[in-house]
């Protein structure tokens, strides 16, 4: 909204030209993300605290029950609201891309919200269903596919096929033709992303600040796939349009900076189903618009790693009867192993980062 009142007066007043710069647009967007989630951070704080707090998981690790009792959940409530008043005030609302990426985060912050106010009202570890919970994601998601792949292959200078197939990452022209199967491929993009950073989601600060670190990566990989200049430059496969996601990528940023405020350890609230579902939907969808998901499995690796050593133990012991880890996701493994909370943190952290980088370089590297 901002964008398009400023936008209006840049032909008569030179100094708001500067709003029809991208760049600027995402690091406004950013600021104000960051700026909202820190004010209405700690009266929704105080809040969530008459409403009560989650129960700890009894078979989790013995220090939770001590250390994280009592604290509130549902803080993805301030993401959204963040990511939400930076996007509408600074993306250009006439990019539908916007509007896909913000279906699937609204969809599945519901999703979530919904989740952990039932473990709170209840008194109960356990929300909805996974069976319905999952469903409900896969119909968001399926929307958000079929849309993104009806613009790309509507959209001038994108060759035929293009839509609906995979881009593979280090190689120029390498594509791989997937039909209608890509709606499949796309669904278990963003269903399978959203539910690796839930289940990442188990220390403080563990899941934000990956989450962050992606979204700065696949900002620029909206910048530069979007516009036929750079993409062109770096053999890349140009996708009109979607560099404009940039400016959600930034108030992702922003509002998690603005969370992590009070997330910081010992966190003074959780994110909770609400934060951690919409925030990986978020970063699936935006790899499938800008044509980049395998990339997303590099830059995302830890989110992966999370998600395989709970398949990896669920599997192991059903076959076997004998478990893998000690315990997991693999972080709790580390935390039986005696590692403190605060290590595990960090360290994860230095690997998410060398991960974007790694995946970074693939922009580069063909």
């Amino acid at each position: 909204m901002l964008y398009f009142l400023l936008s209006q007066l840049a032909s008569d007043i030179v100094l708001f030209n500067v709003v029809n710069y991208l760049t600027f647009r995402t690091g406004a967007g950013l600021i104000t993300a960051f700026v909202v989630a820190i004010i209405i951070g700690k009266p929704f704080i105080g809040w969530l605290r008459t409403k009560g707090s989650q129960p700890i998981r009894d078979d989790g690790p013995e220090n939770h029950v001590l250390t994280k009792a009592g604290t509130p959940t549902m803080g993805g409530f301030i993401i959204l609201i963040g990511i939400l008043a930076g996007t509408l005030l600074w993306a250009d609302l006439s990019n539908p891309y916007i509007w896909v990426v913000m279906l699937v985060t609204a969809g599945f912050g519901a999703i979530g919200f919904l989740d952990d106010w039932r473990k709170v009202t209840k008194r109960s570890s356990a929300g909805i269903s996974g069976k319905m919970k999952l469903a409900l994601q896969s119909i968001v998601a399926l929307v958000a596919v079929f849309w993104m792949t009806e613009l790309l292959s509507s959209a001038p200078n994108v060759p035929d096929g293009f839509a609906t197939s995979i881009a593979v990452p280090f190689f120029k022209d390498v594509l791989i033709p997937l039909s209608y199967g890509f709606f499949l491929f796309g669904l278990i993009v963003i269903v399978g992303a959203s539910n690796a950073v839930n289940i990442t989601d188990g220390l403080d600060g563990l899941a934000i600040v990956p989450v962050m670190i992606a979204a700065g990566s696949f900002g620029f990989i909206a910048y530069f796939v979007g516009s036929a200049v750079y993409s062109n430059y770096l053999f890349l496969n140009f996708t009109p349009g979607t560099g404009e996601l940039a400016v959600i990528c930034g108030t992702i940023i922003g509002a998690g900076l603005g969370f992590l405020w009070y997330n910081a350890p010992p966190a003074m609230v959780f994110m909770g189903d609400t934060g951690s579902l919409s925030l990986g939907g978020a970063l699936g969808t935006i790899a499938v618009a800008v044509k980049h998901e395998i990339v997303l499995a590099i830059i995302g690796g830890l989110f992966v790693l999370e998600a395989l050593s709970v398949m990896i133990q669920v599997a192991s012991f059903k076959l076997t009867g004998k478990r893998v880890f000690r315990m997991a996701p693999i972080h709790h493994h580390f935390e039986k192993m005696g590692w403190a909370e605060p290590t595990i943190v960090i360290r994860f952290w230095i690997i998410a980062v060398v991960l974007a980088l790694i995946g970074l370089s693939t922009l580069k590297l063909r």
